[in-house]
C-alpha cells in the first residue's frame, strides 16, 4: 500500500508496505523533514531588512551642532546626534580640550570613536597608550579599564557611538574629574 503526501515544496513521501518499525522510522523522517521545511519557510518569509526610521536624511554641519558640557568630565563637550547618552544607545560628537588626561577608568557599555581632529590616545595604562590621529577608529569594550585623553597642541574632536548609556567610572583610587 502506498500513500503519497505532497506540499507546497513538492515534498512527497511514499510509505511502502513493510514492518511496523520501518513505517515508524519513515514517518519520523517525513515529519522531521516537513517540520524543517515549515521552519525554513517561516524564516524566509520574515522581513530581515533594516528598518529606516525616517525618509528625511539627517545632515548637520559641525558648526551648527548644539554643544553641551559633559557633566561627568568638566571641559569636555558633546552634541547628541541620536539617542540619549543618559539612558541608552546614542551617537554624538565630542570635543575634548588639548592636554586633557583621563586617568584609569571604564565605561559600562561598548564605545566606538572615530577621530576627526587632534591626537587622541588610549590604552590599558599610560605607558602603553597609543596615539590615534584623524581617521582613526577606536572601539573599546564595556568595562575595559583604560586611560585616554587628548594630546597637547590641538583640541580633539571625534564621532562617538555608545551601545548603552554613557558613564565614566574611575578605577579604584582615581579622582572623579579634572
Amino acid at each position: 500500500m502506498a500513500v503519497g503526501i505532497g506540499s507546497r515544496w513538492n515534498i512527497c513521501a511514499t510509505i511502502e508496505a513493510g514492518s511496523n518499525e520501518d513505517k515508524r522510522i519513515e514517518m519520523k523522517i517525513f515529519f522531521t523533514a516537513a517540520s524543517v521545511m515549515c521552519l525554513w519557510g517561516t524564516l524566509l518569509a520574515q522581513d530581515t531588512s533594516p528598518k529606516q526610521e525616517s525618509k528625511i536624511p539627517f545632515m548637520v554641519s559641525l558648526t551648527d551642532l548644539k554643544w553641551v558640557e559633559l557633566p561627568e568630565r568638566k571641559g569636555m563637550r558633546f552634541a547628541t546626534l541620536s539617542g540619549d547618552p543618559k539612558t541608552g544607545p546614542y551617537t554624538q560628537m565630542r570635543k575634548v580640550p588639548a592636554g586633557t588626561d583621563n586617568g584609569l577608568h571604564s565605561h559600562s557599555s561598548e564605545i566606538r570613536n572615530v577621530i576627526i581632529s587632534g591626537v587622541w590616545y588610549t590604552g590599558p595604562d599610560a605607558a602603553s597608550a597609543k596615539d590615534f590621529g584623524p581617521g582613526s577608529v577606536v572601539i573599546m569594550p564595556g568595562n575595559w579599564i583604560h586611560v585616554s585623553g587628548c594630546r597637547a597642541g590641538t583640541d580633539c574632536v571625534f564621532y562617538q557611538e555608545g551601545k548603552g548609556k554613557f558613564d565614566f567610572k574611575p578605577a579604584a583610587g582615581q579622582p572623579r574629574g579634572k
